[in-house]
């Protein structure tokens, strides 16, 4: 496990990089998909990293708690030196609950998390949907937890989404997340 700081090329009020990825569901979606909702938590997660298992919760509360918000996870890990990031293991995540989050997708190609700067699992980023498209409002820490085992004091995401959906700025420093590297397929 080799512990990794997020660190994105992306800034505040960026519009958030294209993408069309396959869902556990079936399903193909892309930042259409979302256009309902009022801000789109994208999180670079994964099915084995201790930092991403233990946010798990946190993301199902979000996505059972905030109806105007999409909480998506995007696994982009190589699946063939990482078995237990393969789509079918996304799918077992899934169905047996572990996973709910509105919807959970492959990145195969890795060229998502790249274009997104991702670097770590989980790597959260938040959109604000204004005007028909998704703006970066905050992109950091989901909450203060920094190790896998530690209890979160504060929940900086949430904030930031009740600011987001408030119409306010989102009044948080920018502190990376911390979570096991993306792996990377080697070419």
């Amino acid at each position: 496990m080799v512990a990794k700081e997020s660190d994105t090329d992306l800034e505040a009020g960026d519009e958030a990089p294209e993408f069309e990825l396959g869902g556990t569901d079936g399903g193909t979606y892309t930042l259409e998909s979302f256009a309902d909702a009022q801000a789109l938590l994208l999180v670079f997660t994964c099915n084995h990293c201790p930092y991403a298992k233990a946010k798990f919760d946190l993301l199902n509360e979000l996505a059972a708690a905030y109806d105007e918000v999409a909480v998506v996870g995007i696994n982009p890990n190589d699946a063939t030196e990482y078995p237990d990031d393969s789509f079918e293991a996304m799918c077992d995540r899934v169905e047996d609950g572990t996973i709910r989050y509105d919807a959970y997708l492959r990145d195969e190609t890795q060229d998502v998390a790249r274009e997104y700067g991702a670097v770590c699992t989980p790597d959260p980023f938040l959109f604000a949907n204004e005007d028909g498209a998704f703006r970066l409002r905050y992109q950091g820490r989901l909450d203060d937890a920094l190790n896998p085992d530690d209890e979160p004091t504060r929940v900086h995401v949430r904030e930031a989404i009740d600011a987001v959906l408030a119409g306010e700025p989102v009044d948080l420093e920018w502190q990376p997340s911390r979570g096991c590297s993306i792996k990377w397929r080697e070419d």
